[in-house]
């Protein structure tokens, strides 16, 4: 039986603001507040809100039917909680539907993932428990930057102990094979990778709208029919794209929610399931190693890393920002680790590009790729110059995590001690108290007779010491 794994992206670009030479070392605010809010905002009232609505509506109407995955950056999740926090509510109502999962992705949105196992590990670790902390439940499945994957990359991801991940059904790597089966990293058997279907997805969220594309117009019935003739032995059908195609690329004039909303219908008539990525990953075995020795994303024709890292400009950068990536884990400044997760996040690098591509890229406020550069670079500077301030240069990475490792056993030990002294205080303070109670219940039962006795004994004394004080 054949099944659609339908899912979402949930990512907002953190817009720099406009930041000179001569503000290095003076100013460390690195952003444009006003556009931001006014983007996500802009995005969550024509996309996010209506699609999500639409998901709810799809749910209640089909019973546990339709099912739906998402996964949201954290760096876009922190604009949500600023900006649009209505987004998180919606989402919190479809997840207690129990029809929708959460996938782990880096909080960054970055790449570091291609140059740097532990930051990318801390990135996902991260973003994972924050999905928990919004939505009750750990991540099974893991969705990097841009799907983009390697046999490495999926090495990471089964080490983390991820059941699954989501890549690019890239035909230069496929060859003849299809992207509607279960395959599996080739470096890791146990993590299992289901591969976006480019065509279907791309129908959706590129040509919905386009007049001149020969599928235009596309219905529901007739976009089900294409996936009810596949061959009967390709059984999963992997839907993937950015929540924003929803409303942005395909505005909601285009009647894309109709379609979207008549989806299940259509499918059930056919005998087509909707399935979420972790359920798939339990219940269908892999039919094979997948080989992946360079690394794959869903952008541009090339299906590669080039829109971030193709050109000197943006490998200078790439460079110079990871290049403190250790510094910054080892010191864990909480400043410092807010404005690197949002100077990793890789839309700065694709802002940089000479590419051309399909895709309509808005640079916002840079008029070239090396205005992008530029600007960026420009607050690079800065924010490396903070890094290095923490602690003298010349102390190096191990040297550094050696001393801030000391100061962390020292403050363990501290802090246990205290707990001890707390401890034992109480302890001191229970032993009183019970000593207390022991005298006053001591004193409580002596005999009538021997309290008589004491007080008789007590008069006469007083009698004795009275004639001893008369003269003679």
């Amino acid at each position: 039986m054949k099944t659609i794994c339908l899912y979402f992206e949930i990512h907002q670009i953190i817009h720099l603001k406009r930041y000179r030479f001569f503000d290095i070392g003076t100013d460390h605010y690195y952003y444009d507040d006003y556009e931001n809010e006014r983007s996500i905002s802009d995005i969550a009232e024509r996309s996010y809100m209506p699609a999500l609505d639409a998901f709810l509506e799809m749910i209640k109407n089909n019973g546990q039917y339709f099912k739906v995955a998402f996964s949201i950056s954290g760096v876009g999740l922190e604009q949500l909680e600023m900006h649009a926090p209505q987004v998180i509510s919606k989402l919190q109502e479809l997840n207690e539907t129990g029809c929708v999962e959460f996938l782990a992705e880096p909080y960054s949105h970055g790449l570091s993932s291609l140059v740097n196992e532990t930051t990318f590990a801390e990135d996902v670790k991260k973003q994972a428990a924050k999905m928990q902390e919004y939505f009750g439940k750990k991540p099974t499945v893991l969705r990097n930057s841009s799907l983009i994957y390697s046999d490495d990359i999926g090495g990471q991801a089964a080490a983390m102990g991820f059941k699954g991940m989501l890549t690019e059904g890239a035909k230069h790597v496929l060859g003849w094979k299809s992207p509607h089966y279960v395959y599996n990293c080739a470096i890791a058997p146990n993590l299992k990778l289901l591969l976006r279907d480019v065509d279907l997805s791309d129908d959706i969220s590129l040509r919905f709208n386009n007049s001149d594309w020969d599928g235009y117009p596309l219905f529901a019935d007739n976009y089900v029919n294409r996936i009810a003739a596949l061959p009967d032995n390709e059984q999963v059908i992997n839907i993937f794209m950015e929540l924003s195609a929803l409303g942005i690329a395909q505005p909601l004039s285009s009647n894309i929610l109709d379609f979207i909303k008549a989806l299940p219908h259509f499918a059930k008539e056919k005998g087509i399931t909707f399935s979420t990525p972790t359920e798939i990953c339990l219940k269908m075995n892999s039919v094979g190693n997948l080989d992946v020795p360079d690394t794959l994303s869903w952008v541009d024709e090339e299906r590669d890393v080039s829109s971030w890292l193709g050109n000197p400009m943006q490998r200078e950068a790439f460079n110079k920002l990871y290049s403190v990536a250790d510094r910054v884990r080892i010191a864990n400044d909480p400043r410092i680790n807010l404005d690197w997760d949002y100077l990793q996040a890789s839309n700065n690098f694709r802002f940089m590009t000479t590419k051309p591509s399909n895709v309509g890229l808005d640079r916002g406020i840079y008029s070239s790729p090396f205005d992008a550069f530029t600007n960026y670079m420009n607050i690079l500077g800065d924010f490396i110059n903070r890094v290095n301030s923490l602690y003298p240069e010349e102390i190096d990475n191990d040297e550094l995590n050696s001393l801030l490792t000391t100061i962390k056993n020292q403050g363990d030990e501290i802090e246990m001690k205290d707990k001890e002294i707390v401890r034992l205080k109480a302890k001191v303070e229970k032993m009183q108290n019970a000593e207390i109670k022991l005298k006053a219940k001591i004193e409580k039962t002596k005999s009538p007779s021997t309290r008589k006795t004491s007080s008789k004994s007590t008069a006469a004394k007083a009698q004795e010491k009275s004639e001893d004080a008369k003269p003679e």
